[in-house]
């Protein structure tokens, strides 16, 4: 159970678990900004969730660093239903490895149709999260397993490449 003001989440909650259902709405969220307003609307969207809602995380990931951001992963993923995910934390970086990322896992088994870019999105709020603690993010992978690297601002040697962020494709 989350309801905590020192939890890692941006949130309090009285369920052990999150509900699943809300991977559907976030999804047909995603395509509705997409189809109104294109890809460049969907990303300031992403970057005002991680402003916005994500302002807690980002002041935890600001006063903690790395062992902050380890610590928000574990915890978010812990009260994700059906999540498959290991997070690593060493001195310079924490990787966050998804095998079974739970909202794919839900929409697939509902019969949802994906939309495409849905993996972007953890890049681009992780991002914005980021941004003020000098965090930075890479992202390997999408469509249900990826890889999610953090590491302090500058450690990596080249931006990211949004090719290596898989789009999702239709069952």
């Amino acid at each position: 159970m989350n309801s905590s003001a020192d939890s890692p989440l941006p949130h309090t909650d009285v369920k052990a678990r999150g509900a699943a259902d809300f991977y559907a709405a976030i999804n047909a969220t995603f395509r509705f900004i997409l189809e109104r307003t294109g890809m460049d609307g969907l990303r300031r969207y992403w970057n005002e969730l991680g402003r916005g809602y994500y302002a807690p995380v980002a002041e935890r990931w600001r006063n903690g660093g790395l062992p902050a951001v380890a610590s928000y992963w574990r915890a978010f993923f812990d009260a994700e239903p059906g999540a498959g995910v290991a997070v690593e934390e060493t001195a310079d970086q924490v990787v966050v490895r998804v095998q079974r990322c739970p909202a794919i896992a839900y929409l697939r088994a509902h019969g949802r149709d994906i939309t495409p870019c849905f993996c972007q999105h953890c890049y681009h709020v992780s991002t914005v999260i980021g941004e003020g603690s000098g965090i930075e993010v890479r992202v390997e992978g999408g469509a249900g397993t990826c890889v999610q690297r953090f590491a302090r601002a500058g450690q990596f040697p080249k931006p990211q490449d949004p090719a290596s962020i898989r789009t999702v494709e239709p069952a």
